[in-house]
C-alpha cells in the first residue's frame, strides 16, 4: 500500500476515535455482545431512529429476555411490544429468524449463514457479526457512506460495492466493534447531512396519513381487539374507504393480519 495513502487513513482512523472518546453515545444495545440482543436492535434499527428504538427496545428484551421466551411466545404479544416502532412485518421476521436459530441448533457465525434468516439481509448480517463478534468486516449505513464522501475517501455517486470495498481497508484491525460504533456516532452527532449538504441516497417518504401509517394504526388496534370487520376497522382506525382494502390486502399478504368470513384478526 502507498505510503502517503496508509497514512491518510491511520490519520482518519485516530481522529474518529479521539473524537468519538468525547462524544460517544450511551445506548443500550452497546452495553452487550449477547447476539441475540444485537440481532433485535439491529432489526429494530433497520428502519427506525436511535431515540425512538431505546425505549421499544429495552422493554422488548425485559420481556423477550431469551431467545427461547420470543420463540415460545404468542405474535399477538410480540406485535404489542413491537408497537410503535413502524414496519410491523419486521416483528414477525424476527420471531421468524428467532425460530430458525432455535432449529439451527446455534447462533450463526457468517453473513452466509446469517442472510438465510427471515428478515436479514447484507447490511444487518454484517452489523450483528461486528456488534456480537466484533469480527473483523466493514458494513455500509447511511452515515458511514456520507463520512466516506465527506472525508474524500469515495465519490457521493460511488455504488455500494466500491464504497464496501473502501471501508474494508479503513477498519482497524482488532477494533471492528469499536470502529463502527464510533463511525454511526461520528456521522450522526458531527458529519451529518446539514453539516455536509451529502443526501441519502434513499428518502423515507411521508408518514403520516400514509397507507404505511394506517397499517401501523390497524396492527395496533389488533393488539387491543381480538376481532374486527372492515366497518369496524375503518371506524376505529380512521381510515379512509377508499384505502381500507388495499390495505388490508396488503396485510394479509405480509402475514400481519388473517380474514375469516367476514372478520380480521392477528394470525
Amino acid at each position: 500500500m502507498n505510503a502517503v495513502k496508509k497514512n491518510k487513513e491511520q490519520k482518519f482512523q485516530k481522529k474518529v476515535f479521539n473524537w468519538w472518546k468525547e462524544n460517544k453515545r450511551d445506548l443500550p444495545w452497546r452495553k452487550t455482545i449477547n447476539p441475540y440482543y444485537i440481532m433485535i436492535a439491529e432489526i429494530m434499527l433497520q428502519q427506525t431512529q436511535v431515540n425512538r428504538t431505546i425505549e421499544k427496545y429495552n422493554e422488548f428484551i425485559e420481556r423477550f429476555p431469551t431467545i427461547e421466551s420470543l420463540v415460545e411466545a404468542e405474535i399477538v404479544e410480540v406485535l404489542r411490544y413491537w408497537s410503535g416502532l413502524g414496519y410491523n412485518r419486521r416483528a414477525l421476521w424476527l420471531h421468524n429468524a428467532a425460530k430458525q436459530i432455535i432449529e439451527k441448533g446455534s447462533f450463526p457465525k457468517t453473513p452466509e449463514e446469517l442472510v438465510k434468516l427471515k428478515g436479514i439481509g447484507s447490511y444487518t448480517s454484517r452489523s450483528i457479526l461486528i456488534f456480537a463478534f466484533n469480527e473483523d468486516l466493514a458494513t455500509i449505513d447511511t452515515n458511514i457512506r456520507r463520512i466516506l464522501v465527506a472525508e474524500k475517501f469515495a465519490e457521493e455517486n460511488a455504488p455500494e460495492k466500491e464504497l464496501l470495498k473502501i471501508a474494508s481497508k479503513l477498519l482497524p484491525v482488532g477494533r471492528s466493534r469499536d470502529w463502527h460504533n464510533a463511525l454511526m456516532d461520528y456521522g450522526s452527532l458531527e458529519l451529518t447531512a446539514a453539516k455536509t449538504g451529502i443526501k441519502p441516497i434513499s428518502k423515507q417518504p411521508k408518514y403520516k396519513s400514509s397507507k404505511r401509517f394506517y397499517r401501523g394504526v390497524i396492527v395496533k388496534f389488533f393488539t387491543r381487539k381480538e376481532t374486527a370487520d372492515a366497518i369496524e376497522i375503518a371506524e376505529n382506525c380512521e381510515i379512509p374507504i377508499e384505502q381500507l382494502d388495499e390495505i388490508l390486502q396488503s396485510l394479509q399478504k405480509d402475514g400481519l393480519i388473517k380474514k375469516d368470513d367476514n372478520n380480521y384478526s392477528l394470525p
